[in-house]
């Protein structure tokens, strides 16, 4: 008797060129995806049916810029996966174009739209990428907003990783709430879905005992946890989220991100990340992240 053929999940990797999608591949290599780099979309829908039929249960397909003119058909092939019932997450990786620049500099390749932007009477080579980089995320924006973002700008491969392993572990089936906390000195998430600036509440860095310590250590919990402002701002970003969490499962989203934002991303965001992770995770799937300690 001919066993049943096992659900086949799919993992579409797309994103800005330099943004990491490679790193991402090979985190998802490591866990036993069989992957597969730069695949024309046009074949995406195919390829899948012959992985289906050799019994495959996880494959992870990477994609981006270099099929600039098919990358159109990508939403619609997606959906007519999701409709044969196979488990589609789709992340892309983003970076600040600043960041993209810095990153071709030092490799000195040339971004795959280079040619579609190059002037041969300009000796601005720096304008034509920034030129190039912005080109690509206007064809990108589509799959940018029906795929999970990842802000690479300012974290190592090495966290990017587990991140992705950490994304790629959670049910299909069921929104996820990933919190983020982050320092706006270093800028803003990318990947956030919503940003709360808690800079206005007191701050332990001015307390010299706690000045070293971060918002996981429990004398700093213990000074934020005194402060009415402190637990005024928790309760509201907690009612927030639990008016509009039921109406985005039922829009379909897979990932909401909760971007908390301090002066330095290690006392108020950090400490108010860990309460909130503590008050959805018995309803929703959740996921942290402290971009700032990350980095250290």
């Amino acid at each position: 008797m001919k066993s049943e053929t096992p659900n086949l999940q799919v993992v579409l990797i797309t994103g800005m060129s330099g943004s990491g999608k490679s790193v991402a591949l090979h985190a998802l290599e490591d866990t036993g995806f069989f992957c597969v780099d730069n695949l024309p979309p046009e074949l995406l829908v195919p390829f899948v049916a012959l992985e289906r039929q050799q019994n495959a249960s996880r494959v992870a397909i990477a994609m981006d810029a270099r099929n600039a003119s098919s990358l159109p058909l990508l939403p619609a092939q997606l959906s007519v996966l999701r409709d044969q019932g196979i488990m589609v997450k789709s992340l892309f990786l983003d970076a600040g174009t600043g960041t993209l620049v810095r990153r071709y500099s030092e490799s000195r390749r040339k971004h795959p739209l280079s040619h579609a932007v190059s002037d041969p009477d300009s000796g601005d080579m720096r304008r034509a990428l920034v030129d190039a980089i912005e080109l690509e995320r206007e064809l990108l924006t589509d799959l940018r907003d029906q795929a999970h973002v990842i802000d690479t700008s300012i974290i190592r491969p090495s966290q990017l990783q587990s991140y992705v392993k950490s994304l790629i572990s959670v049910p299909n089936e069921q929104l996820t709430l990933v919190f983020e906390s982050f320092a706006f000195k270093r800028g803003v998430p990318n990947d956030a879905d919503y940003v709360f600036d808690v800079r206005m509440l007191p701050n332990p860095h001015y307390e010299p005992e706690l000045r070293h310590l971060t918002g996981q250590d429990a004398a700093v919990a213990a000074f934020l946890k005194e402060q009415p402002d402190v637990a005024q701002m928790l309760e509201q970003i907690q009612k927030f989220l639990h008016h509009w969490l039921d109406a985005l499962a039922r829009d379909h989203r897979s990932y909401v991100t909760v971007a908390i934002g301090c002066t330095g991303g290690q006392h108020r965001s950090v400490y108010l990340v860990e309460q909130l992770v503590k008050l959805f995770e018995g309803q929703w799937i959740t996921l942290k992240r402290h971009r700032e300690m990350e980095a250290i």
